[in-house]
């Protein structure tokens, strides 16, 4: 490892150091900045170096844009005979051929406006990514906190992060207590992650319980986010439906030369005729050998589909999409948000009750009980969620303290009075705290673990509820026994309309598969909810890393085939070029 003086600021830019990993004081050596933060005199001079913390957006001429869509072999032959028309075709007595020039001209305008104004209404892929990225933040600069706009910070920067914001820049995290983030917008993991003191937090990612200070190591394009959006903004691959236009384009170019050809060669030197009669016959002849409507036509009706598409709420980048769209027999979809609602809730089916003549909804309320109302995380939200009214989680008890989750004792709990005057306390946590604060043994034991490694096995998250008696009435109290009530299993649900969806697209002969970066077992068990199969395997395997002897022996061409998904898939992943996509 290089020594900090050894290492300058260009070549952090170039990340030739990895400050993902290293210890939280060599990142600071690296970046030779300290906990106080920068000056600003200092911030500017790295400003001019790493450049702003936003996404690039790509300069382009709308001139040269509208241009562009007149510059294929279709247009070129139809520019060719506006030339010959207005160029060639004189003498004889007659005017030039105005009427062929201004019908070619404005098809072709017309054409290019329509291909024009649908792309523009698009916009640019980066401008909808970067809707995610937080406006403002607060930066240490010059020894004093203050709310700056997040596009000015640099590597170096020492940043405060808590409930509700949005991470500006990718950072490593100080000491303090930890931070639940959510980030499933960049990794596909349906529930927020635990992020400790020297761990690294995302760019666009969501801190969602904690607060805490972090110092920057990158910005813009060269944070985890950033790399994402410039893979999406950089997705130019041409299509089928342009390659068979520019075959359509390239057969009449050809086959109008040779017939020109045979056609000058019979007309002047065989039939020697006069120029101008030559000339009008080789305009009928230019003119009629070209599809001279088709990409109008096709502008039009892509356009339609576009404004239909829109009206769902999808963004068209290129109308040839649609048509390659239409033509697929393979639909990879991401899992989180899309087959997925991206919220955490209850499967009430699932639900374990180990408490006689319980039910499950007294469960539930007791689980209410033991969360937030205000200012909640996902469980408690997910918890709450599921009561017929919100409200019936205070309803008929007094509230005296409530326990709030931390990552040492991983469980919140409640202490309050009923409307007897009886005290009681109830707690939700991590099912192992719970067990072990319930001192459960024997049977009872054996029959929580296995709702749990069975719940595991499903990838449903598992939530272990309590309950005690508070006999002495007093808050500070240490109550009865603990009694183990039940275990609430929490998922991400499919959307109302994903099962529907793909049965349809099964119908129409499309074969859909998952990609998540969620773990295996967690898109087994969404598969399984859609009917779209569990047939799904990790990642690694598409780089030859499987430990399964069957599997290693498949071709990965096969192997993606026969898959009903993959897990464990990140964004540069999703995007990158394949060997095995767009095959014919």
């Amino acid at each position: 490892m290089a020594s900090g003086g050894d290492i300058s600021l260009e070549e952090l830019k170039n990340e030739t150091i990895d400050l993902e990993r290293i210890p939280i004081e060599e990142v600071f050596e690296q970046l030779k900045c300290t906990r106080e933060g920068l000056t600003t005199v200092e911030g500017e001079k790295r400003l001019s170096i790493f450049g702003f913390n936003k996404l690039e957006e790509k300069k382009e001429s709308k001139v040269l844009k509208f241009l562009g869509f007149m510059w294929n072999p279709l247009s070129w032959v139809m520019e060719a005979a506006a030339i010959m028309a207005i160029a060639l075709a004189n003498g004889g007595g007659k005017p030039p051929d105005w009427q062929d020039v201004v019908g070619i001209v404005v098809l072709l305008i017309i054409n290019s406006t329509i291909s024009f104004i649908e792309e523009n209404n698009a916009g640019n892929a980066a401008a909808t990514l970067m809707a995610g990225l937080a406006p403002k933040t607060k930066v240490l600069r010059d020894g004093q906190w203050s709310e700056q706009d997040a596009a000015i910070l640099v590597p170096g920067d020492v940043i405060s992060v808590k409930l509700g914001d949005i991470i500006p820049a990718d950072a490593r995290l100080l000491e303090g207590d930890s931070l639940k983030i959510d980030q499933s917008a960049l990794t596909g993991e349906s529930l927020p992650v635990t992020k400790n003191s020297g761990d690294e937090v995302f760019s666009g990612s969501t801190c969602k319980q904690g607060e805490i200070e972090a110092v920057v190591i990158a910005t813009g394009v060269h944070t985890f986010f950033g790399k994402a959006a410039h893979l999406v903004d950089s997705t130019n691959n041409v299509g089928h439906f342009q390659k068979v236009l520019t075959a359509i384009g390239n057969f009449c170019i050809c086959s109008i030369a040779v017939g020109m050809f045979i056609e000058i060669i019979v007309m002047y030197p065989v039939q020697q005729r006069r120029y101008r009669d030559g000339i009008d016959n080789l305009l009928v002849l230019l003119i009629g050998g070209i599809p001279i409507a088709m990409p109008t036509v096709l502008s039009v009706t892509m356009a339609i589909g576009s404004h239909r598409l829109s009206e769902q709420g999808a963004i068209t980048k290129r109308m040839t999409a649609i048509e390659e769209m239409a033509g697929m027999d393979v639909l990879c979809s991401d899992k989180t948000g899309s087959l997925t609602l991206n919220k955490l809730t209850v499967d009430k089916n699932l639900i374990e009750v180990f408490v006689s003549g319980m039910d499950k909804d007294t469960l539930m309320l007791l689980a209410a009980r033991a969360s937030r109302v205000e200012n909640q995380d996902a469980i408690d939200a997910s918890i709450v969620g599921m009561l017929g009214d919100p409200k019936e989680a205070r309803a008929g008890i007094t509230e005296i303290h409530f326990f709030p989750f931390n990552p040492v004792d991983k469980r919140t709990a409640i202490t309050y009075i009923d409307k007897d005057g009886e005290w009681h306390r109830c707690s939700k946590g991590a099912p192992e705290q719970i067990i072990d604060l319930c001192n459960l043994t024997g049977e009872l034991k054996e029959k929580a673990i296995g709702v749990i490694d069975s719940f595991a096995d499903r990838g449903l998250r598992s939530l272990g509820v309590a309950r005690q008696t508070i006999p002495e009435k007093i808050k500070e109290s240490a109550g009865g026994p603990w009694e183990f009530v039940g275990l609430l299993p929490l998922f991400d649900p499919p959307r109302h309309d994903s099962a529907e969806t793909i049965r349809r697209a099964l119908e129409l002969g499309v074969n859909v598969k998952m990609i998540t970066g969620d773990q295996l077992a967690i898109g087994k068990e969404t598969g399984r909810r859609l009917g779209m199969g569990t047939n799904m395997y990790p990642s690694s395997y598409l780089l030859g890393e499987s430990k399964d002897e069957a599997i290693a022996t498949i071709p990965v061409d096969e192997l993606i085939e026969k898959a009903d998904g993959f897990a464990g898939v990140f964004p540069a992943s999703f995007l990158s070029p394949s060997p095995y996509s767009n095959s014919d």
